[in-house]
């Protein structure tokens, strides 16, 4: 919208991690001389913590894109809140590990992740693990990751850890029932925000980047951008695109500090509002609390029909307020008191909503649009799926993949104090999209949803056979004619000239490349996850909720 007012050839401040935007400043630069040390040295753990939005991820995916040894082999662990058998499953599915019995063993996973650790030894190649969101990590998963380590030759480790997290991952390794991983942690670092000067340098780093030919940004916005974030990245983006939208609604070629200060205002959600709009805002989030409370519990209580909770907790209508005294008022502020309220805002709806946010209520409403009932307190989500033939999918994408892919997922959203919010995606309707949280139904505009999530979602899917991989070149099976059977049908040009082939041969490869290019994947010609669920979207299975087809919630 913006970009070509300010002459840029895209948006400079998107809040997506993109390496061609890494600003090293100098705790930056020290955290990738780290990373960079302990990919390249043998062995052991390197540990990146730092708050939320301060760039950890940026930095990972920098370095996985352009600083990795050519002979390194890298697994990529997301979000760990999985079983021990989850954990190594996961492991084994990036590195394309086939496990061909006892999949639900420890031992069988771990055996053959010691065969493939060997088997690249001798080939001269490296293996590295890199685990985002650590602190999610439960002790028993983390106890597995030290015995992970125990895999190696007589000189070297066979793998190398890189653990990423907020700082409680600090206080979590502290543990002394942890202190066994804690001492083979070879290099840590912590992240910190950037200073005043690192903050007007990351500014015009970004904006030259993407094309800006002159000084958009004056001396006195700089400044009070890094007041109003504290220099953490996040922030600063999230502010300085709001401001550049700003300028161009008020064709300002500049940006300022007002610009900036209005900026803030927005994304922090603290405009001055009159005494009469607060007190309206302070009724709505009293009642938004009640309603919400007694939905969610309705989700996990569900021999409550929700219908009654609604009408037992209905306010009573209150008494007319008197009539202003239109003389000894001002004009303003008689229009204010007439003025209806405004909608509260996504983040003030998650803050109201804080303790409804859990992971646990966000899976009951995920397992409940699959028509499943989800136990809290016993089996892992993922098992549970499993029982009913699905499959988890946990990720960090984009709002376009998570479109293609046309299924119910937990968001992770971010509200403006840095609160993690588990809130269920159950409808996306042009550029409108239907939340839930703890049951109960909202809607918001997409482009709030997309400013208050970094990437992160879980869903759920149905894979075509009892094994969810990866189907790639020599793959044979079922799956295979699966696929073979499942493009032809989407289209007859992805069609083989053997549809009952149980093969992945070079014929399908080049089918599934044409499918990748033409729905804008990344073309590696392996039927992965993302790309199955695709299928299975267009193909519009029976029993499978949609993001595109669901009954939006009614105001």
């Amino acid at each position: 919208m913006y970009t070509s007012f300010f002459g840029l050839h895209e948006k400079p401040f998107s809040i997506t991690p993109d390496p061609r935007y890494l600003f090293l400043s100098e705790r930056h630069g020290e955290a990738l001389a780290h990373l960079v040390y302990g990919v390249t040295e043998s062995g052991g753990f390197i540990q990146l913590t730092g708050e939320v939005g301060t760039g950890k991820t940026t930095l990972v995916r920098s370095l996985l894109l352009n600083r990795m040894p050519d002979n390194a082999d890298v697994a990529v662990v997301l979000n760990p809140q999985l079983s021990v058998i989850e954990f190594l499953a996961t492991i084994c599915e990036e590195l394309h590990i086939e496990v061909t019995h006892n999949k639900g063993s420890i031992k069988a996973l771990t055996d053959a992740l010691n065969r493939h650790l060997l088997e690249a030894h001798a080939d001269g190649r490296r293996t590295i693990l890199v685990v985002d969101e650590a602190q999610n990590l439960a002790p028993a998963v983390l106890e597995q990751v030290r015995l992970l380590t125990n895999l190696e030759t007589a000189k070297q480790k066979l793998l190398q850890i890189i653990l990423i997290g907020q700082p409680e991952l600090r206080e979590l390794l502290a543990r002394t029932d942890l202190r066994q991983l804690a001492q083979r942690i070879t290099a840590r670092y912590h992240l910190e925000p950037l200073s005043r000067d690192e903050t007007a340098s990351y500014i015009e780093h970004r904006l030259k980047v993407a094309g800006a030919l002159g000084e958009v940004f004056d001396a006195g916005a700089k400044k009070e951008v890094f007041r109003l974030s504290q220099g953490v990245p996040r922030l600063i983006n999230v502010i300085c695109d709001r401001a550049l939208l700003g300028g161009y609604a008020k064709e300002a070629r500049r940006i300022n500090a007002r610009l900036i200060r209005q900026a803030a205002a927005e994304v922090h959600g603290e405009l001055e509002r009159s005494p009469w709009t607060r007190r309206f805002a302070v009724a709505a989030g009293l009642v938004g609390i009640a309603v919400i409370g007694a939905t969610a519990w309705s989700v996990l209580q569900p021999q409550v029909p929700v219908e009654s909770v609604q009408a037992a907790i209905e306010p009573a209508p209150a008494d007319p307020a008197p009539e202003p005294v239109v003389e000894a008022i001002p004009e303003p502020v008689v229009e204010e008191v007439i003025e209806e309220p405004a909608q509260p805002s996504l983040h003030e709806q998650l803050q109201l909503a804080e303790e409804l946010t859990s992971t646990e209520f966000a899976m009951a409403t995920l397992f409940e649009t699959w028509g499943l009932e989800y136990a809290t307190g016993g089996r892992t989500a993922c098992d549970q799926a499993r029982d009913a033939g699905l499959n988890c999918l946990f990720q960090r994408g984009s709002w376009t993949g998570l479109r293609q892919m046309d299924r119910p997922a937990v968001l992770t959203l971010i509200d403006d104090d840095g609160n993690r919010h588990e809130v269920v995606l159950t409808a996306i309707i042009d550029d409108v999209a239907e939340l839930s949280f703890g049951g109960v139904r909202v809607t918001h505009p997409a482009a709030d949803i997309i400013n208050a999530w970094f990437g992160e979602f879980m869903l759920l899917w149905r894979p075509p056979t009892e094994a969810a991989a990866a189907l790639g070149p020599g793959t044979r099976g079922p799956a295979v004619v699966w696929l073979r059977n499942s493009l032809a049908a989407i289209d007859q040009r992805y069609a083989s000239s053997d549809t009952g082939a149980d093969t992945f041969d070079a014929e399908l490869e080049q089918i599934v490349r044409l499918f990748q290019r033409d729905h804008r994947l990344d073309v590696d010609g392996l039927a992965g996850k993302q790309t199955q669920i695709i299928i299975n979207s267009m193909l519009a299975v029976e029993g499978t909720p949609r993001l595109s087809t669901p009954r939006l919630a009614q105001d």
